[in-house]
């Protein structure tokens, strides 16, 4: 994924910063907003910027 378009890209909800995270299990990667505790996929380097489309993420996993 483009380093530029990382900087620039917010959270949709609360508009605070994403962390870009490589997934353990597969390919792909995601973005993770910490407060809204949500991770936005990225598929095909397309970052899916959707509230539907995101991950909760558990307690734990912050």
């Amino acid at each position: 994924m483009d380093a530029r378009l990382l900087e620039i890209l917010v959270c949709p909800l609360c508009k605070g910063p994403l962390d870009h995270r490589k997934l353990s299990d597969q390919t792909g990667s995601e973005l993770v907003c910490k407060p809204c505790r949500l991770a936005y996929p990225i598929k095909d380097d397309i970052p899916i910027m959707l509230e539907d489309e995101a991950r909760q993420l558990p307690a734990e996993e912050e």
